[in-house]
């Protein structure tokens, strides 16, 4: 059962005004639904909300999904196919396997979206416009999110392997990642912030607590009874302890007192470049903000597929 979140809009209007509505440069345009499907974005609003309410730690795992899908040969729905005879898909791919969740939800709201116009909106669209609800959800900033992406009609394990950056990433690994995805380390420190909300394995920080020099002392000791040395690899802690279920800029302030749970995180203020924008960010939520909502909106242009390109799934977990 998830906590209450009573900040669930209270931060998400003062930030409406940060991106444009318009058309895209990737030929997306946030108008792409208003004739054929004016209830779509309501639809998807209602689920996901009805969703993070029921467990709050859902809106981190909607935001991971739009995350691990266009960092995979772009934003077009293929982290939600399931493997066929054919191909072997992302789920089962080491950064998303055992990890990955919320396929259900994403079903839920497509079920809901088509009893109100089939065939029209297409699962990557979903995923995108889910990741921006969820943060509203939680407490943070809003964006407009660009439509019209199509649906893949084949996935890969193997390119979810090598694209999706590894959580054991030192900062010059980490803005090469974020580099080869046309984005700047300045951006990759703000989408870094995603890590205010959810929840990681002991599988994944095990290393850290035990054998990094960067970290509080009483933070790594106060993780290692629910992730022993040798046990309990699926065993989860909040990757922001402070406020785990409220989308603000807490991460940051935990990095600078080196209460970052993954390696990747702590990273990011280690006496490196990237020093100054996190201590900037811990300082101001709302810098954080604006700058996050803006890298969404690149993210979800990371080569969409348009036009006549891929398919409108009926179902996201397979091709038509």
């Amino acid at each position: 059962m998830g906590f209450s979140t009573p900040y669930h809009h209270i931060l998400s209007y003062m930030f409406l005004a940060f991106i444009p509505i318009g058309m895209a440069s990737s030929g997306l345009s946030s108008t792409f639904y208003s004739a054929t499907c004016p209830k779509a974005l309501s639809t998807i609003r209602t689920a996901v909300n009805t969703a993070v309410a029921n467990e709050n730690r859902m809106g981190a795992s909607l935001l991971r999904l739009h995350f691990h899908d266009c960092f995979v040969n772009g934003c077009d729905g293929s982290i939600l196919l399931d493997d066929t005879a054919n191909f072997t898909g992302e789920k089962t791919a080491g950064t998303n396997a055992d990890s990955v969740r919320g396929f259900e939800v994403i079903d839920d709201i497509k079920s809901r979206v088509e009893s109100v116009c089939p065939g029209v909106v297409s699962c990557a669209d979903i995923l995108a416009v889910a990741a921006r609800d969820s943060v509203v959800a939680l407490g943070g900033p809003t964006w407009t999110v660009q439509l019209g992406r199509r649906d893949s009609t084949t996935a890969s394990i193997s390119d979810a392997e090598t694209d999706i950056p590894s959580p054991g990433l030192d900062l010059e690994d980490l803005i090469s990642a974020f580099s080869d995805k046309g984005f700047s380390a300045e951006e990759m420190v703000a989408l870094s912030g995603s890590h205010t909300i959810g929840q990681s394995r002991c599988l994944v920080f095990r290393d850290r607590i035990y054998n990094d020099d960067n970290i509080n002392s009483s933070f790594a000791e106060s993780l290692k009874s629910n992730c022993p040395d040798t046990d309990g690899d699926d065993n989860l802690s909040a990757l922001d302890d402070t406020s785990p279920v409220i989308f603000d800029n807490g991460y940051f302030k935990n990095l600078v007192d080196n209460k970052g749970l993954l390696h990747s995180d702590q990273a990011l203020f280690n006496d490196g470049s990237t020093d100054s924008q996190v201590s900037s960010y811990a300082s101001s939520a709302t810098s954080f903000y604006k700058d996050f909502a803006a890298a969404m909106v690149k993210m979800g242009n990371i080569s969409p597929l348009t036009g006549t390109k891929g398919q409108i799934r009926v179902n996201c977990r397979k091709i038509n």
